[in-house]
């Protein structure tokens, strides 16, 4: 199963509301009360994120955390690369063209290898698309993202009869 790790889902979380509050400063203490993320977590992933350089911070009696850049300007793959590393399926596809070697035991053999870096580099490109300002947005707006703008239909009973035109069964 993919999934990111409860740091980096609070990370997102922390910086939408830093993304919402515009260029407002937050403090620690503000941004726990502001999304229920536990004060220690908040501070561990924004320590993350300055280091990264996603964050600045600010002193003060005016201080706190705010956005390094637009939020329209942080791809979705800055912030997940900042908090778990880089993006990847598989060890392989973690590297560049030519991954130490020792990677994998089965690198000088594999012969789905390039395949990998194929889906990986797909991956990365449809994360990278994504902005956190797109994050901040209603979801109708991720629908040019492959994203259903709306629930699908539900599944018809398969011992009801179809109906044609005019509702009358066929």
């Amino acid at each position: 199963m993919l999934r990111m790790s409860k740091m980096t889902d609070y990370g997102i979380v922390l910086l939408t509301e830093l993304a919402r509050a515009g260029n407002e400063t937050r403090t620690a203490r503000e941004l726990a009360a502001g999304t229920g993320v536990p004060l220690p977590s908040v501070s561990k992933v924004l320590k993350g994120l300055q280091g990264a350089g996603l964050l600045v911070s600010h002193r003060g009696a005016s201080g706190g955390y705010g956005l390094a850049r637009p939020a329209e300007e942080i791809p979705l793959t800055e912030i997940i690369t900042a908090l778990e590393g880089p993006v990847s399926l598989t060890e392989c596809g973690a590297h560049g063209a030519h991954p130490p070697a020792g990677t994998c035991e089965l690198e000088t053999v594999c012969r789905v290898r390039g395949h990998w870096r194929v889906i990986n580099r797909t991956i990365q490109d449809a994360l990278g698309r994504l902005t956190l300002a797109d994050l901040c947005a209603p979801v109708p707006r991720l629908v040019g993202l492959g994203v259903p703008s709306r629930p699908a239909a539900p599944a018809q009973n398969p011992n009801s009869t179809p109906a044609t035109a005019g509702g009358v069964p066929s």
